[in-house]
């Protein structure tokens, strides 16, 4: 008997402050991927797939991202990080994926 299946790990990438699309409020955003892992025998063996999102610490609204959407948000991320804004202080980002 064989015992396979999947399992799902959540990283937290980043909190950036930005617009959210759907309450209109500048919040605090997580930034996340999600993995899926085919296991055997409760190993975790290789990646099945990978997917990123954003949810919104004001509303809860969650919204899905391509990865470069999400490599230019990191991008964005650091470049502020590094120029010594912090996010606490810092403006809501403008373009975002789903500003509208």
């Amino acid at each position: 008997m064989i015992i396979f299946g999947t399992k799902g790990y959540l990283h937290q990438l980043a909190i950036l402050t930005l617009v959210c699309g759907s309450c209109g409020n500048p919040a605090a955003h997580t930034l996340r991927r999600r993995v899926t892992k085919f296991t055997l025998f409760f190993i975790p063996l290789f990646p099945v797939s990978t997917k990123y999102s954003t949810q919104c610490t004001f509303c809860g609204a969650e919204q899905k991202l391509t990865q470069q959407q999400s490599d230019q948000l990191m991008a964005q991320h650091a470049a502020q990080s590094a120029s010594g804004g912090g996010a606490l202080g810092a403006p809501p980002q403008s373009g975002h994926p789903y500003q509208r």
